[in-house]
């Protein structure tokens, strides 16, 4: 699964999994964009690639507005003449009801988990076809398949979208070479769920509803997404991939 050589964007990859997969693609030899909203995470992240070795640039943008995205795509391909690889992974998660959840946390959920990738996708695609190809993984989650969340009608609704978006996106990019597929977390050990994680009753049924009895690592789900950005991959396109224990078998 080399990767040397190749141009990657991380989106959201100031923290969590998106700082795995940022330094999981550095050591399989990529160059690494890293984009996150947190200036401060964002050259954090860049600097423990400087530290392993790793070449990068850091591109702090909101990737949910058109302003913001094409002027970092332009940028990431300028640096480096070329954008081989774009891993959407992004994403905010408010709590609420449905009848509590408020029209701005509704709106900006939509916007960065679903939004902000087609933003991003629509954007380095003519890239990736003029230099012959590029793939793209999307960062859904299991929310989004057969596993619903409570109180997190706006992140289901998101997550729900991308993995249609991406097998659209798959269809319509093959022919100019660019894969593109989906990767689902199920319960990831990150700063996101560190209150769920404090629910005693909540992480024992998670471990009695996962097959392999443990929460996941964000380095589980940043080998899979290394794999699918590689020529290991290269027949596989418009696919969502569950990395959740096999508490979702589907």
């Amino acid at each position: 699964m080399d990767l040397v050589s190749k141009v990657a964007l991380v989106t959201g990859a100031g923290r969590g999994i998106g700082r795995a997969i940022a330094l999981a693609l550095g050591n399989a030899g990529a160059l690494v964009a890293v984009n996150d909203l947190d200036a401060v995470r964002a050259r954090d992240t860049g600097a423990l690639l400087n530290e392993a070795g790793h070449e990068n640039s850091v591109f702090p943008a909101d990737i949910s507005l058109f302003s913001q995205v094409t002027p970092m795509i332009e940028s990431v391909a300028s640096r480096w003449g070329r954008l081989d690889i774009l891993v959407n992974n992004a994403g905010v998660e408010p709590q609420g009801s449905i009848l509590e959840l408020s029209l701005d946390d509704w709106q900006r959920t939509l916007d960065v988990n679903l939004t902000g990738p087609f933003l991003t996708s629509r954007a380095v695609a003519p890239v990736m076809r003029q230099q012959g190809g590029g793939v793209i993984v999307n960062i859904g989650s299991i929310a989004g398949r057969a596993a619903g969340l409570r109180n997190r009608s706006a992140y289901v609704a998101a997550k729900m979208g991308l993995v249609g978006f991406t097998r659209e996106c798959a269809r319509e990019f093959a022919e100019y070479n660019i894969r593109v597929n989906a990767v689902c977390p199920g319960v990831i050990i990150t700063e996101m769920t560190t209150h769920l994680r404090q629910n005693e009753a909540m992480m024992a049924k998670w471990l009695d509803d996962i097959p392999q009895h443990r929460l996941g690592e964000p380095d589980d789900v940043a080998g899979v997404v290394v794999f699918l950005c590689s020529d290991a991959a290269r027949y596989v396109t418009g696919q969502a991939i569950n990395v959740d224990g096999g508490k979702v078998m589907s």
